[in-house]
């Protein structure tokens, strides 16, 4: 398979060497020296575009692929209002588009026990719920994606939360998510339920980027002759 990589970070580089290892084909890197030659990429080159980039420029890297029919795997998180637009260019233009604000397997597992987990959970009003993400000093979102996904999962279970809000616990009506930055850290999310006579957790923690690394190969593998829009939950049947 032949990968257009958009974005050569930490994990556009870790990508890179997961999918050497397994065997594909690196058709083209694009970063911010030489984004002006992303629209001259076409499907005669390339079999997928994987994507991670800064928020600013995430959304104008994913449909230049888009609109030039090719497939598009994405992790990169802080521009989601823009989200449907890149949908609506997705289908117009008859391609793929997987998005996930986390590609590791672990933390797919995690989201889905999340969801079951606030289901339960709500019924016990003595509980108070919230989040915590813990990431590198690098990390320029907050929260980060994930935590945000995460509260996506708990909220339509709490009638009496109308959102969440960052780092700001004494909104009572809001889902608190706060955020750490710390060295090294690849990335940590906890979520609590405190009582005041105990607290009951649900925790994922990466010890590495190779687990992000392997999702975003697999999606890549997964989606390439798919057309319409997936996520994690598509890929692994959850």
């Amino acid at each position: 398979m032949k990968i257009l990589l958009v974005g050569y970070g930490k994990m556009g580089k870790t990508i890179e060497q997961m999918a050497k290892n397994k065997g594909h084909e690196i058709a083209g890197i694009v970063d911010q020296d030489n984004r002006d030659t992303l629209a001259d990429y076409t499907t005669e080159q390339v079999d997928v575009a994987i994507e991670f980039t800064h928020p600013e420029a995430a959304f104008q890297n994913i449909t230049s692929c888009l609109k030039n029919g090719i497939p598009v795997v994405s992790g990169s998180t802080g521009w989601l209002n823009q989200f449907e637009d890149a949908v609506a260019i997705c289908k117009e233009h008859d391609t793929a588009f997987f998005y996930a604000s986390n590609f590791s397997v672990g933390v797919n597992l995690f989201f889905h026990f999340n969801e079951y987990i606030a289901s339960k959970m709500q019924a016990y009003k003595e509980y108070q719920v919230g989040i915590r993400e813990i990431h590198h000093l690098q990390k320029v979102d907050k929260p980060s994606g994930t935590g945000i996904t995460a509260a996506e999962g708990i909220l339509p279970h709490y009638s009496g939360l109308s959102g969440w809000v960052a780092d700001n616990p004494t909104k009572k009506d809001k889902l608190n998510i706060i955020s750490e930055r710390e060295p090294d850290v690849v990335g940590t999310h906890i979520v609590t339920y405190a009582s005041e006579i105990d607290k009951i957790e649900l925790s994922h923690i990466a010890h590495s980027r190779a687990g992000f690394a392997e999702g975003a190969v697999m999606a890549a593998e997964w989606v390439a002759n798919r057309k319409g829009v997936y996520g994690m939950k598509d890929m692994l049947n959850l």
